[in-house]
């Protein structure tokens, strides 16, 4: 588990705000998973990127060099060792978990991150997605797909692949200090539509993405909450897996929820009928007295329908838990996702004129996905919600 030394950084200074309201077993750890250094494109020493991020007050540390055709600005067999041994001499089991990692860089199909394999594949070894996917099959590794949108192939339209189903565990929603809810628009749809409609089972992670000297000091980036049993390799991975994480760009916000029971990341068993999320949402104390709006997303052709919106109050309205019932119907589509977002400020990469989603959003859970079977007992006729 976490350390609670007060000593350690902002993140023991979280303490008690570490624990889930909605859900047991499990403790709160704040990740920072994309990261670059001069083994790559970025300006830091990698020597000093670990002992930075957690001084910052991040748990859970990657680095993640590009893999390139390009042995100058992309990884190499030596530079991969370099990245093993400083991970390894940054790990402290049960306080900091640090990792290896390796974002395979495509010019135009986009960019993958990798993380818990033993070797690497760049361009020369995978040299587009489906080589990829296929060197991905051979290994325990997992993998995310990376501020999507900003290439212009998206993935292959997110084509979806069997054979890594259980491989591609995340989608990135914040990106440094972007939001890819409406990356790429309006030539592309929503990225978050086109993967999960795709048939994609991602959960969804925020990244710093550094490329400079501070890592995990700069506020308004991205990070990765993740709900793990332990502050190890083995608890990381199995956390992601199971898509037991939500996307940030608020340092040190909370946030998990369940549906009827389910937690964020989890498959519900009904065909059709209403389902009642309870909420943790805790945003800081910096955010006391300041709108807040949580928002229910569900399918869309091209953007994601907000079937329920809630207005709150961070302080006292999220000092309880938060409950909101919503009719679903996998006719509809098969996920759902919570979005926390500002509702005073503008999304700088906005979607269609007049949607919800154009505010500036703060969270995201991972999704849920509807897999059929008997209806619940509750009526799904009306549409309620509160707290």
């Amino acid at each position: 588990m976490l350390s609670a030394d007060p000593t350690r950084g902002r993140a023991a200074a979280a303490g008690s705000r570490r624990a889930s309201r909605v859900s047991h077993g499990t403790t709160l750890a704040y990740a920072d998973l994309h990261n670059h250094t001069l083994l790559s494109d970025g300006m830091g020493e990698p020597e000093l990127a670990f002992a930075s991020m957690r001084t910052a007050g991040i748990d859970v540390a990657a680095l993640t060099d590009h893999a390139t055709d390009d042995a100058l600005t992309g990884l190499t067999s030596h530079k991969w060792h370099k990245l093993g041994k400083l991970a390894d001499g940054a790990y402290r089991p049960g306080e900091y978990t640090t990792l290896r990692g390796f974002e395979w860089s495509h010019s135009h199909l986009g960019h993958i991150n990798i993380w818990f394999t033993d070797e690497f594949a760049d361009l020369n070894r995978a040299g587009d997605t489906a080589e990829l996917y296929k060197w991905l099959a051979g290994t325990s590794g997992i993998g995310s797909f990376n501020h999507p949108g900003r290439q212009r192939e998206q993935f292959g339209d997110f084509a979806y692949d069997a054979r890594i189903a259980g491989h591609m565990v995340a989608l990135e929603m914040f990106n440094n200090g972007d939001d890819y809810l409406f990356g790429g628009w309006p030539t592309h749809a929503s990225p978050l539509v086109a993967c999960l409609n795709a048939g994609w089972r991602t959960g969804l992670t925020g990244v710093s993405d550094e490329h400079g000297g501070d890592w995990g000091h700069d506020d308004d980036k991205g990070r990765t909450g993740l709900w793990i049993t332990e502050n190890t390799r083995d608890g990381v991975l199995a956390a992601m897996r199971a898509r037991r994480f939500f996307a940030s760009r608020v340092d040190r916000l909370r946030l998990d929820a369940t549906a009827d029971g389910v937690r964020m990341g989890g498959r519900l068993p009904i065909a059709q009928g209403d389902v009642t999320f309870r909420v943790d949402l805790d945003p800081g104390p910096q955010w006391a007295g300041r709108p807040l709006c949580l928002q229910v997303l569900r399918p869309g052709r091209d953007v994601p329908e907000v079937v329920e919106l809630l207005h709150l109050e961070a302080g006292p309205d999220t000092r309880q838990v938060v409950k909101v019932t919503v009719p679903l119907d996998i006719s509809d589509g098969d996920w759902v996702v919570l979005r926390v977002s500002d509702p005073t400020l503008d999304n700088p990469a906005p979607g269609p004129e007049g949607h919800p989603g154009n505010d500036f959003g703060l969270a995201y859970s991972s999704p849920w996905w509807l897999t059929g079977g008997s209806s619940p007992a509750k009526s799904s006729s009306s549409h309620r919600s509160g707290r």
